[in-house]
């Protein structure tokens, strides 16, 4: 590859504290270097004098791949019909769009707001295989993902039997044999206590009949087996009755019952809920009770789930939480079980801005990017596409950066909005700099991708150009350039090519003496062989595995 210069742009690196500095960018194959010695030229020069010059952006939790993907897009025949579409060219190929757009246009769509990586946030282990075959027709961002493990039947059986050094081993064997990234739990242990009939709510100490466990030891364990892993990014926790009114206390348990462990709560604007679940009009905000809370415990972090008015869908690895959505909206549902691993449900759904609980939710978003003290603790995300696609990103920056459009946008919910939460008592407004920290910065750090959110010598070629403008939302939906790798993809509102992008995974080290235990209990229980569960080399052909750090 050639040395490339981006001369004279405005930076905005928070990573090397670098805040709108004009500074120049040089980047040899595919990575940032310190600028050559003066005798050598660059191979090409991008000239950003007066534009905005940021990594390229990083979706820490969203969902765009596997089985559950493609079951939304197939019961939203009519969202796809509506939408526009991305035809073919010479550089890309056809897509739809829709609340779940398709592989091609995941790619082309993410590329063309200035994203280069993207991790799905919820894979069953038995899919990973279908999750990468999507990945490979996911085109330009780097990808990875998160094994789901919080109702996996063999990690309870090891909890109940107090083994967790076998609990830490399979879960090392696990995530390395579906090329995975980290550890994800959902509804941990509530998934299960609903499928066998206990109830559709699960508080902290209920007990997962069968199994004798409970949600709060599932937590616990699981996250102090990914310290011991020394995984890059700590456990991954969708909390205990999701969308619920009142589920804030929930949400609160189980921060404090990580004791200090490292953890990342996910979309932590639906865990966020006062009232009473049973009378909808007591539905109010507990964002400020709860920011609080993570603003002094600095273990935590956080990515926010923001809704946006509209149509969208839910997915989730949380059947009961599809089920009470079904009761509420009624129409289209689809539920369904992976064996010994999770459950799923995905319902359509349309957030109005006229509800006074959607109103609440979207309100609750705000709130959390606005209370949190510390940016580099919060990452921008609407669990894509649960409470919005992602290319929503730019309206809700635009939001952040002025008070005045999020009064504007208040003056058309109910009123009684304003008196169940403080958005409208507060002033923030956030900087670029705190954009590129939220967006790009922030979720690389989250997870421990060191060469990722920052443009310092040894960081992956991944670079946003932006037209600087009044228009902050017009600024961010469409970027001058995108480059990635150091290749430019993105360029004047085409793309420019396509390349596949990379697979980002880890291999975990455990001991290699608890895979007698783990294929017995694998034969006499799944479907599958223990020899044909592991995804095989072939998947693997252009891929980088990062460092687990054993403490």
């Amino acid at each position: 590859m050639s040395l490339l210069k981006i001369a004279g742009g405005r930076l905005y690196d928070p990573r090397n504290g670098i805040d709108g500095e004009i500074r120049d960018v040089w980047i040899e194959k595919g990575i940032v270097v310190a600028p050559p010695a003066a005798a050598r030229p660059p191979d090409r020069v991008l000239d950003a004098t007066g534009l905005v010059v940021m990594p390229g952006g990083v979706d820490m939790h969203c969902h765009i791949a596997g089985p559950k993907v493609n079951v939304a897009r197939k019961i939203t025949p009519e969202s796809k019909r509506l939408a526009a579409k991305v035809l073919r060219t010479p550089q890309t190929r056809s897509g739809t769009l829709g609340s779940v757009p398709s592989t091609f246009a995941t790619g082309y769509k993410y590329a063309g707001l200035g994203y280069t990586t993207a991790f799905d946030a919820a894979i069953p282990p038995l899919a990973a295989r279908h999750a990468h075959e999507e990945f490979h027709d996911t085109p330009i961002i780097d990808k990875g993902f998160l094994v789901l493990v919080g109702n996996n039947h063999y990690v309870m059986d090891q909890v109940r039997a107090k083994e967790p050094g076998r609990l830490r081993d399979y879960l090392g064997w696990l995530i390395g044999a579906t090329g995975g990234y980290g550890a994800k739990i959902v509804n941990p242990g509530g998934v299960e206590i609903w499928k066998s009939g206990q109830g559709d709510a699960a508080g902290l100490d209920s007990v997962v009949s069968h199994f004798d466990v409970t949600p709060r030891q599932i937590i616990t364990h699981v996250a102090q087996a990914a310290v011991e892993l020394g995984l890059p990014h700590p456990v991954h926790i969708h909390c205990n009755n999701l969308g619920l009114p009142g589920n804030w206390k929930t949400t609160l348990a189980t921060m404090q019952a990580l004791e200090g462990r490292r953890a990342h709560l996910t979309h932590i604007q639906f865990h966020s809920y006062g009232g009473d679940p049973d009378d909808q009009g007591t539905f109010r905000s507990e964002a400020a009770t709860l920011a609080e809370y993570v603003n002094a415990h600095d273990n935590l972090t956080v990515d926010v789930g923001q809704v946006m008015f509209g149509d969208t869908i839910s997915m989730t690895g949380d059947g009961p939480l599809g089920y009470f959505l079904h009761k509420i909206y009624g129409g289209k549902w689809f539920s369904s079980d992976t064996e010994q691993e999770a459950g799923c449900g995905i319902v359509p759904i349309r957030y109005q801005n006229k509800s006074h609980v959607h109103a609440l939710q979207w309100a609750i978003g705000l709130e959390w990017y606005l209370l949190m003290q510390d940016p580099w603790r919060v990452a921008m995300s609407t669990d894509h596409p649960n409470g919005a696609s992602f290319l929503a990103y730019p309206e809700i920056i635009a939001l952040l950066m002025h008070r005045d459009r999020r009064e504007e946008a208040l003056a058309r919910v109910p009123p009684q909005v304003r008196d169940n939460c403080v958005l409208g008592d507060l002033d923030r407004e956030y900087t670029l700099y705190e954009i590129a920290i939220v967006t790009r910065a922030a979720p690389a750090r989250m997870l421990g991708l060191d060469r990722k959110g920052h443009l310092g010598p040894g960081a992956d070629g991944d670079v946003t150009i932006y037209t600087p403008g009044p228009d902050i939302q017009q600024m961010f939906e469409l970027p001058r350039c995108v480059i990635h790798h150091g290749e430019i993809v993105f360029e004047q509102g085409e793309i420019r090519q396509a390349p596949t992008g990379r697979l980002l995974h880890v291999a975990p080290q455990f001991d290699p003496a608890s895979l007698p235990d783990i294929r017995r209990w694998f034969e006499r229980t799944y479907s599958i062989s223990f020899a044909n569960y592991p995804v095989d080399d072939s998947y693997y052909d252009d891929h980088e595995v990062i460092d687990c750090h054993r403490p």
